[in-house]
Protein backbone atom coordinates (compact mmCIF):
# COMPACT_ATOMS: atom_id res chain seq x y z
CA UNK A 1 0.00 0.00 0.00
CA UNK A 2 3.19 2.30 0.60
CA UNK A 3 4.69 1.53 -2.70
CA UNK A 4 0.95 1.93 -4.51
CA UNK A 5 0.60 5.58 -2.87
CA UNK A 6 3.99 6.76 -3.74
CA UNK A 7 5.68 6.85 -0.44
CA UNK A 8 9.59 5.41 -0.43
CA UNK A 9 9.75 1.96 1.82
CA UNK A 10 12.94 1.62 3.18
CA UNK A 11 12.28 -1.47 4.20
CA UNK A 12 10.41 -4.19 4.83
CA UNK A 13 10.14 -7.08 6.78
CA UNK A 14 8.32 -10.48 7.05
CA UNK A 15 8.34 -11.19 11.01
CA UNK A 16 9.86 -10.10 13.99
CA UNK A 17 13.40 -10.60 15.66
CA UNK A 18 16.40 -11.64 14.07
CA UNK A 19 16.92 -11.67 10.24
CA UNK A 20 18.09 -14.73 8.64
CA UNK A 21 17.66 -13.50 5.18
CA UNK A 22 17.77 -10.12 3.76
CA UNK A 23 18.04 -8.37 -0.13
CA UNK A 24 18.39 -5.02 -0.80
CA UNK A 25 17.06 -3.46 -3.93
CA UNK A 26 17.84 -0.07 -5.36
CA UNK A 27 16.00 2.14 -2.56
CA UNK A 28 14.03 -1.15 0.05
CA UNK A 29 15.68 -3.22 1.99
CA UNK A 30 13.79 -6.61 1.97
CA UNK A 31 14.40 -9.11 4.78
CA UNK A 32 12.58 -12.45 6.50
CA UNK A 33 12.80 -12.45 10.58
CA UNK A 34 13.02 -15.51 13.00
CA UNK A 35 9.54 -14.84 14.67
CA UNK A 36 6.92 -15.86 11.84
CA UNK A 37 4.42 -13.37 12.86
CA UNK A 38 3.25 -9.72 11.27
CA UNK A 39 6.07 -8.10 10.39
CA UNK A 40 6.92 -4.49 9.45
CA UNK A 41 7.25 -1.59 6.91
CA UNK A 42 9.71 1.79 7.47
CA UNK A 43 9.41 4.50 5.41
CA UNK A 44 10.89 7.59 4.40
CA UNK A 45 9.93 10.62 7.12
CA UNK A 46 8.27 8.20 9.11
CA UNK A 47 10.82 8.41 12.13
CA UNK A 48 11.82 12.23 11.07
CA UNK A 49 10.78 15.11 9.35
CA UNK A 50 11.79 14.81 5.20
CA UNK A 51 11.10 17.64 2.25
CA UNK A 52 11.06 14.47 0.11
CA UNK A 53 7.89 14.49 -1.87
CA UNK A 54 7.56 10.72 -1.11
CA UNK A 55 8.03 10.99 2.48
CA UNK A 56 5.30 9.48 4.17
CA UNK A 57 4.64 12.68 6.17
CA UNK A 58 4.17 14.50 3.30
CA UNK A 59 1.38 12.47 1.47
CA UNK A 60 -2.37 13.19 1.81
CA UNK A 61 -4.12 12.48 4.74
CA UNK A 62 -6.29 9.45 3.41
CA UNK A 63 -3.18 8.32 1.73
CA UNK A 64 -1.86 7.83 5.20
CA UNK A 65 -4.51 6.70 6.64
CA UNK A 66 -4.82 3.81 4.05
CA UNK A 67 -1.49 2.81 4.90
CA UNK A 68 -1.54 2.12 8.17
CA UNK A 69 -4.87 0.58 8.23
CA UNK A 70 -3.36 -2.03 5.75
CA UNK A 71 -1.00 -3.61 7.99
CA UNK A 72 -3.86 -4.64 10.77
CA UNK A 73 -5.86 -5.52 8.08
CA UNK A 74 -3.59 -7.99 6.50
CA UNK A 75 -3.30 -9.93 9.84
CA UNK A 76 -7.28 -10.51 10.12
CA UNK A 77 -7.67 -11.45 6.63
CA UNK A 78 -4.52 -13.61 6.84
CA UNK A 79 -5.51 -15.04 9.99
CA UNK A 80 -9.20 -15.82 8.47
CA UNK A 81 -8.08 -17.26 5.43
CA UNK A 82 -5.90 -20.07 7.14
CA UNK A 83 -9.05 -20.56 9.50
CA UNK A 84 -10.57 -21.40 6.09
CA UNK A 85 -7.31 -23.32 4.66
CA UNK A 86 -7.52 -25.48 7.84
CA UNK A 87 -11.54 -25.71 7.99
CA UNK A 88 -10.85 -27.37 4.41
CA UNK A 89 -8.25 -29.55 4.73
CA UNK A 90 -9.08 -31.24 8.41
CA UNK A 91 -12.87 -31.06 8.11
CA UNK A 92 -13.26 -28.75 10.83
CA UNK A 93 -15.40 -26.18 12.16
CA UNK A 94 -14.47 -23.02 11.18
CA UNK A 95 -17.08 -21.86 13.72
CA UNK A 96 -14.91 -22.95 16.94
CA UNK A 97 -11.79 -21.14 15.63
CA UNK A 98 -13.41 -18.09 15.38
CA UNK A 99 -14.58 -19.01 19.04
CA UNK A 100 -11.15 -18.96 20.22
CA UNK A 101 -9.84 -16.11 18.57
CA UNK A 102 -12.84 -14.07 20.58
CA UNK A 103 -11.62 -15.65 23.93
CA UNK A 104 -8.13 -14.96 23.04
CA UNK A 105 -8.62 -11.60 22.11
CA UNK A 106 -10.67 -10.49 25.44
CA UNK A 107 -7.49 -12.28 27.19
CA UNK A 108 -5.53 -9.53 25.37
CA UNK A 109 -8.05 -6.45 26.34
CA UNK A 110 -7.28 -7.87 29.89
CA UNK A 111 -3.96 -8.05 29.66
CA UNK A 112 -3.96 -4.44 28.46
CA UNK A 113 -5.89 -3.33 31.25
CA UNK A 114 -2.96 -4.94 33.44
CA UNK A 115 -0.55 -2.88 32.29
CA UNK A 116 -1.85 -0.14 33.60
CA UNK A 117 -2.68 -1.87 37.24
CA UNK A 118 0.48 -3.73 37.22
CA UNK A 119 -0.96 -6.68 37.23
CA UNK A 120 0.71 -7.81 33.81
CA UNK A 121 3.29 -10.87 35.55
CA UNK A 122 0.25 -12.20 37.14
CA UNK A 123 -2.29 -12.22 33.76
CA UNK A 124 0.68 -14.00 32.02
CA UNK A 125 1.58 -11.71 29.91
CA UNK A 126 4.26 -12.61 27.37
CA UNK A 127 6.42 -11.15 24.74
CA UNK A 128 8.21 -12.33 21.24
CA UNK A 129 10.38 -14.38 23.28
CA UNK A 130 7.54 -16.14 25.19
CA UNK A 131 5.47 -16.22 22.16
CA UNK A 132 8.02 -17.92 19.97
CA UNK A 133 8.50 -20.88 22.82
CA UNK A 134 4.83 -21.25 22.55
CA UNK A 135 4.98 -21.70 18.79
CA UNK A 136 7.90 -24.08 19.32
CA UNK A 137 5.99 -26.20 21.62
CA UNK A 138 2.56 -26.69 19.44
CA UNK A 139 2.56 -30.50 18.49
CA UNK A 140 1.70 -31.18 14.10
CA UNK A 141 1.50 -28.73 11.45
CA UNK A 142 -2.36 -28.14 12.40
CA UNK A 143 -1.97 -26.74 15.65
CA UNK A 144 1.54 -24.65 14.29
CA UNK A 145 -0.80 -23.07 11.76
CA UNK A 146 -4.21 -22.96 13.87
CA UNK A 147 -1.87 -20.96 16.87
CA UNK A 148 -1.04 -18.83 13.87
CA UNK A 149 -4.13 -17.82 12.41
CA UNK A 150 -5.58 -17.14 16.10
CA UNK A 151 -2.51 -15.01 16.82
CA UNK A 152 -2.75 -13.01 13.71
CA UNK A 153 -6.50 -11.71 14.16
CA UNK A 154 -5.77 -10.95 17.75
CA UNK A 155 -3.10 -9.08 16.83
CA UNK A 156 -4.79 -7.33 13.56
CA UNK A 157 -7.51 -6.33 16.42
CA UNK A 158 -5.78 -5.03 19.27
CA UNK A 159 -3.30 -3.25 17.05
CA UNK A 160 -6.74 -1.01 16.05
CA UNK A 161 -6.86 0.43 19.45
CA UNK A 162 -6.66 3.67 19.64
CA UNK A 163 -3.88 3.99 21.81
CA UNK A 164 -0.23 5.86 21.14
CA UNK A 165 2.27 3.15 19.68
CA UNK A 166 -0.23 1.31 17.54
CA UNK A 167 -1.96 1.69 14.73
CA UNK A 168 -5.16 2.49 15.87
CA UNK A 169 -3.58 5.70 17.75
CA UNK A 170 -2.45 6.64 14.04
CA UNK A 171 -5.77 6.43 12.70
CA UNK A 172 -7.55 8.35 15.35
CA UNK A 173 -4.97 11.50 14.41
CA UNK A 174 -5.55 10.72 10.89
CA UNK A 175 -9.35 11.20 11.42
CA UNK A 176 -9.15 13.75 13.94
CA UNK A 177 -7.28 15.59 10.80
CA UNK A 178 -9.37 14.91 8.68
CA UNK A 179 -12.36 16.78 11.12
CA UNK A 180 -10.24 19.67 11.59
CA UNK A 181 -9.13 19.88 7.81
CA UNK A 182 -5.65 20.80 9.55
CA UNK A 183 -2.84 18.50 10.10
CA UNK A 184 -1.66 17.89 13.95
CA UNK A 185 2.17 19.21 14.64
CA UNK A 186 4.60 17.61 13.10
CA UNK A 187 6.61 17.29 16.36
CA UNK A 188 3.94 15.24 17.84
CA UNK A 189 3.34 13.03 15.03
CA UNK A 190 7.08 12.03 14.90
CA UNK A 191 6.94 11.40 18.84
CA UNK A 192 4.31 9.34 18.50
CA UNK A 193 5.49 7.50 15.85
CA UNK A 194 9.04 7.28 17.54
CA UNK A 195 6.73 5.34 20.19
CA UNK A 196 5.43 3.00 17.35
CA UNK A 197 8.84 1.78 16.11
CA UNK A 198 10.59 1.28 19.32
CA UNK A 199 8.01 -1.29 20.20
CA UNK A 200 8.64 -2.83 16.86
CA UNK A 201 12.63 -2.58 17.45
CA UNK A 202 12.66 -3.67 20.76
CA UNK A 203 9.70 -6.50 19.68
CA UNK A 204 7.95 -5.60 23.04
CA UNK A 205 4.28 -6.63 21.25
CA UNK A 206 2.70 -8.89 23.50
CA UNK A 207 0.17 -11.81 23.75
CA UNK A 208 -1.31 -14.45 26.02
CA UNK A 209 0.05 -17.79 26.22
CA UNK A 210 -2.07 -21.12 27.44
Amino acid sequence: MAKKSGVKVLEFSIGFGKSFWTKQTEETKYSVRMIPLGGYVRMLGEEEASDDKRAFGNMPVWKRLLIVLAGPAINIVFGLLLFWILASIYNKNLYHGLIVTKRYIVMLFQGIASLFTGGAKEAGLVGPVGLSQVIVNTTGIFDFFYLMAVISISLGITNLLPIPGLDGGKILIFIIEIIRRKKISEDLELKLTAIRNAIIANNSSFCYSK
